[in-house]
């Protein structure tokens, strides 16, 4: 390295420019080391205080994230104004910060200020920018925070309404109608209160306000734990209740006065009964002829008459009642005719023959006998056979088709691009790529016009035992895995040769009014079919023993649906630069929202300040937890699949799981084992974390009885 030696400010001069040395060297720039050094140690104190702000308001966020609601309105109304308090000392400290930053950032500028033709030297500059970089950060913190309160405030705010209202009408809202009147002036009154009551309907209406706030809450914001809905759902049940204890309040008050109205006649009849009596003249009554007035007579006339016609409709109803009017039922053969070969019995063929196949109904004569006494039964049975066979011709029919459809596509599209006359007419993207467009299909065709669809055909006498066929071929159905992981690929090249010459002219010979496309989602919609026909098999073979094996086969066939959707899930996955295949078989994916936590390393001042959930789509392998992000979807078709860019990867071996987490029934948490990074987990249901919380738990009681076992081994050797 040369070294030169200076004797003078001259010879500086001439080597370094004027406008970078300082006023004592004789430059231009103005620098004082005194200020320097006080930027410095006021930059270094601010950049604390920021980061000691961001962490405290971490601290604070999670307690009220995990605050849970209490029903008592005193506490409720405490906890409001302690959080409140905290909350205001919060913001004065962040009011006080930012103004330390601005006044820093005033200090800065100083110099700019007193000589606007002055320039900043580049360590004012620097200073400058991060003075301007922990104020956007202080700042984006703080809104953060007060999203975060305002959801938090409003979720407390409707607790205590919520209390407010079951501590003051609960159980004083029935005392000002707690009886009925012990007159008729009385009861008239009461009923009138309430009508009024129910006019005004104040405490209705502050439920009806009440619980319309409390739903408002819970679909703006995902993060309101279960506690609100639980109020709301017990204000609404509390609400009905008051309904209806009205609704009853005013029949008892109605069927009062109707009472007193009847007793008011009673009493009214005996009065005049009494007057009677006491005005009749005795004198007329010394003989029977004189004790029978018209009056007496004419009463019991009616009277008599009145009886008469009772005993006519008593005699009708009866008679009436004795009508039966039943359906005309087939008469039971005699026993000695069941030793016939064939008799037929409402279309059904009765036989002696048996075949462990069971080719057609067999009824033997206890079964003739029971569908004679019980012709319901028997009527059921056959309506339900007949919806069998139904389902079964469907299903046949639908194959055939299914069948047909594979194989035109077969001869008339991937032939054709074989085809030397049509070579001319193939695009140079579509060139050689037949596997990829058409995927397994011939693979399929193969199975199904050979093997499947025959199967099938043997079970047309007795399609409740259909289940069996899918279980003996469930191996084989696994080649459509295949076709829907190339599935993406076809469509893709599809769409770039489209309009080309040759498809248009494949689809005008075989006059096809649906283009290629359509056919090539074939296999798709037909694997997806199975299911649903098994489910209606299912449904009318209820109480029979041939629904097990109906049950057995959906569940295969949804498992390759299930199969299929997760792995088009996986294939999706990007940035992820290890081998997914050595993570083990893909058991779950779902997504989530997560909180993480990290006690060690450096950490960001935003992550501290982090409040709201990052939404992660999870997958669960074998070996591995993966965390991804969920990309918007682009395009159409399969192309708009959406896509999922790689963030974390755990260990099975070296995590651990909290089943239940603070502040929501729907949370859990997996954390490595020590406990360095913590990611709080929230599913969209309690039945989703439960399943989730399930599986994670058998694969890691599994690794430790696997370890267990290892450690035998090593123990025998």
């Amino acid at each position: 390295m040369k070294v030169i030696m200076l004797s003078s400010l001259t010879d500086l001069h001439s080597y370094i420019e004027r406008s970078q040395l300082t006023q004592e060297l004789g430059g231009t720039q103005y620098y004082c080391h005194k200020t320097w050094i006080s930027h410095r140690t006021d930059l270094e104190s601010f950049a604390a205080l920021v980061k000691r702000m961001a962490e405290r308001l971490q601290v604070f966020g999670r307690e009220l994230a995990e605050t849970e609601l209490p029903n008592n309105l005193l506490t409720v109304s405490n906890l409001l104004t302690a959080q409140t308090s905290r909350k205001d000392s919060f913001k004065e400290e962040l009011t006080g910060a930012l103004s330390q930053g601005r006044k820093l950032l005033e200090h800065i500028r100083e110099p700019v200020r007193r000589d606007p033709d002055s320039c900043l030297n580049p360590d004012q500059l620097e200073n400058l920018a991060t003075v301007h970089r922990l104020l956007s950060q202080l700042n984006e913190s703080s809104t953060a925070f007060d999203e975060f309160w305002i959801q938090h405030q409003n979720k407390l705010d409707l607790c205590f309404k919520l209390c407010q209202f079951e501590h003051n009408q609960a159980t004083a809202t029935m005392n000002a109608f707690s009886d009925i009147g012990i007159s008729p002036a009385q009861t008239e009154h009461l009923l009138q209160e309430l009508t009024n009551h129910e006019k005004k309907a104040c405490v209705l209406d502050r439920v009806r306000s009440v619980i319309a706030e409390g739903q408002s809450l819970i679909d703006s914001s995902q993060n309101v734990d279960d506690s609100v809905a639980v109020k709301c759902s017990e204000l609404q049940r509390v609400r009905e209740n008051l309904t209806q204890r009205l609704k009853d309040k005013r029949t008892m008050l109605t069927q009062a006065m109707e009472l007193y109205k009847r007793l008011e006649m009673v009493c009214k009849w005996c009065d005049d009964g009494i007057y009677m009596l006491a005005s009749q003249p005795l004198d007329k009554c010394q003989s029977q002829e004189g004790a029978e007035s018209e009056k007496v007579k004419h009463a019991f006339e009616k009277k008599a008459s009145l009886q008469e016609m009772f005993e006519r409709r008593r005699v009708s109803l009866k008679k009436l009642a004795a009508k039966q009017t039943r359906p005309i039922q087939p008469v039971a053969p005699r026993p000695e005719s069941l030793s016939s070969p064939g008799i037929y019995l409402s279309n059904i063929c009765i036989s002696e023959d048996s075949d462990s196949r069971v080719s057609c109904k067999q009824v033997n004569s206890d079964q003739v006998d029971r569908s004679s006494r019980n012709p319901s039964v028997s009527e059921e049975e056959e309506t339900l056979a007949v919806l069998r066979r139904h389902v079964m011709n469907e299903l046949l029919e639908t194959e055939r088709a299914y069948v047909e459809e594979l194989m035109c596509v077969l001869q008339g599209y991937a032939a054709e691009m074989d085809n030397p006359s049509m070579t001319p007419l193939i695009p140079a993207a579509l060139q050689n790529k037949k596997d990829v467009l058409f995927g397994n299909m011939q693979e399929i065709y193969n199975f199904h016009k050979r093997i499947f669809l025959k199967e099938l055909e043997t079970y047309t006498d007795c399609p409740e035992l259909v289940g069996r066929c899918f279980l003996d071929w469930m191996g084989e159905l696994q080649i459509y895995e295949k076709y829907c992981h190339n599935k993406p690929r076809s469509e893709s090249l599809w769409r770039q040769c489209s309009d080309c010459a040759f498809f248009q002219e494949c689809q005008k010979k075989l006059e096809h009014k649906l283009g290629l496309d359509s056919y090539l989602l074939k296999p798709v919609q037909r694997i997806t079919k199975y299911q649903l026909l098994l489910k209606e098999m299912i449904k009318y073979s209820k109480g029979r023993e041939c629904s097990v094996e109906l049950q057995a086969a959906l569940s295969s066939i949804l498992g390759i649906l299930k199969a299929v959707n997760d792995s088009m899930h996986l294939i999706a996955i990007t940035g992820y630069e290890g081998n997914l295949g050595v993570l083990g078989r893909l058991l779950m994916q779902g997504s989530f929202s997560v909180w993480a936590e990290h006690k060690r390393g450096h950490v960001k001042v935003m992550e501290l300040a982090r409040f709201k959930p990052m939404q992660r789509h999870l997958f669960l392998h074998e070996k591995a937890l993966l965390f991804c992000k969920r990309r918007e979807e682009s395009g159409e078709g399969y192309e708009k699949a959406p896509s999922y860019s790689f963030k974390q990867e755990l260990s099975m071996a070296a995590i651990g799981i909290t089943e239940h987490a603070k502040g929501d029934s729907k949370k859990f948490e997996i954390w490595s084992r020590s406990r360095d990074e913590v990611y709080t987990v929230q599913a969209v249901s309690e039945e989703a974390k439960t399943i989730w919380v399930t599986e994670i738990q058998k694969l890691l009681t599994g690794q430790l009885e696997t370890c267990k076992g290892m450690d035998l081994w090593f123990v025998d050797k």
